[in-house]
């Protein structure tokens, strides 16, 4: 009879334990309701065969014009410039294998994306680009523990008047901005990132994958891959606790037009959405 007590306070206590782990903030939700009903175009509007790209100044112009809100990436360079690109090295944007962040932004410069004019673009730029035209769904990139980029890019969020708000893969972001900036809307971004597993581990990538680290930094939304979104966390957040959620990354009308119906807003690249769909 012991043992049987025992089991089932043990089962009790994880059951809350995990329900504690996977909640998200519930007292932004009227805030958090601006991002909602939105296309983001992934990186800018981009063009599919790169000629304008991904995370360009021409990409961002491109998404004003046609009103669509802007997902973008930021990160550090070696001479803390935050600087508006999505992978840790130049490889496949620019042709050569050097990493962002042992590079300085005038280093950086002598690159191009893609065999085009553009460059390397700076977030403060961007920002002055944008002026409050569309919103900002800003990613940031955080390999580390440390938070370095949180901190400076807040000090150019500070003084920009549009709406944005941040998500990031990693929850020491969030916590950054649960401690530091409550007043921002923060998501969480995920996937099935145990198959294959992703940067960081499995251990980590699976505590990712179920929300399990959600308590870090109490997301206002979901951010996570469309395909997969049989996950009993994402489906609690969804349906208990109605959590914002945004999809990414849709590639076609037709994955769209399924998605607008699925998530509250969508992340969307390498086709220009017809009027017909809005979230």
């Amino acid at each position: 009879m012991k043992i049987l007590l025992l089991t089932v306070c043990i089962a009790v206590f994880l059951f809350c334990l995990y329900f504690y782990c996977i909640m998200p903030r519930f007292s932004r939700k009227k805030e958090a309701k601006k991002f909602l009903h939105y296309l983001f175009a992934h990186r800018g509007l981009f063009t599919p065969d790169q000629s304008i790209p991904e995370n360009s100044m021409a990409a961002f112009t491109h998404a004003i014009r046609h009103g669509y809100g802007i997902e973008l990436d930021i990160q550090l360079t070696k001479d803390k410039q935050v600087v508006v690109f999505h992978d840790h090295t130049l490889t496949r944007m620019c042709g050569i294998d050097l990493p962002v962040c042992e590079m300085t932004y005038e280093e950086l410069q002598k690159f191009s994306l893609l065999h085009t004019e553009e460059k390397i673009p700076l977030f403060e730029d961007v920002l002055k680009l944008v002026k409050g035209k569309v919103p900002l769904l800003i990613e940031i990139k955080l390999p580390t523990i440390r938070t370095e980029t949180c901190v400076l890019a807040d000090r150019l969020l500070r003084q920009y008047n549009g709406d944005y708000c941040i998500e990031s893969f990693n929850p020491l972001a969030l916590g950054w901005y649960k401690k530091h900036r409550k007043d921002v809307i923060r998501g969480q971004l995920s996937a099935n990132l145990t198959r294959p597993v992703a940067e960081g581990g499995y251990i980590l990538c699976f505590l990712v994958k179920y929300l399990l680290l959600n308590f870090i930094g109490r997301p206002d939304f979901i951010a996570y891959c469309y395909k997969d979104t049989q996950n009993v966390s994402f489906l609690l957040n969804k349906c208990l606790w109605h959590t914002p959620t945004f999809a990414w990354t849709v590639r076609s009308e037709q994955v769209l037009k399924t998605s607008v119906k699925k998530f509250d807003s969508v992340i969307f690249d390498s086709f220009v959405p017809t009027n017909e769909y809005s979230v």
